[in-house]
């Protein structure tokens, strides 16, 4: 009935965002003809080539990631460029993340998602 595929997207030359569209709405199941939205009813998806993703207008130099300790000071920011050279994988899990519905089927539907920075090794 639930017929898992498996979606292998080359990321190389992409917008991050509609990437992350795009990634979504397959996790989630958003193309079947079965889609319920509460059930997981998406497929597995590979995306290699994850630091060749590039970005729209100045959001390089001009996007920031703030991420909060929870402790006095404890605020730090991260450039969106800088973000890309440390684990480009993480950005787009983030965008993907936020793209997908805040319930426990998130982290149900996340785990099908792999990412790699290179060429895939078949």
């Amino acid at each position: 009935m639930n017929e898992q595929k498996v979606y292998t997207i080359d990321a190389s030359g992409k917008i991050l965002g509609r990437l992350a569209v795009e990634i979504a709405n397959l996790l989630r199941g958003r193309n079947k003809p079965n889609f319920l939205r509460y059930k997981d009813t998406g497929s597995e998806v590979v995306i290699y080539n994850t630091d060749l993703i590039k970005t729209s207008g100045k959001k390089n130099n001009q996007k920031i990631y703030y991420r909060y300790s929870g402790y006095p000071g404890g605020l730090s920011a991260i450039k969106l460029e800088d973000y890309m050279k440390k684990d480009s994988r993480e950005v787009l899990k983030m965008a993907v993340l936020g793209m997908m519905p805040k319930n426990r089927l998130r982290s149900q539907m996340i785990k099908k998602l792999k990412l790699f920075k290179g060429e895939l090794k078949t």
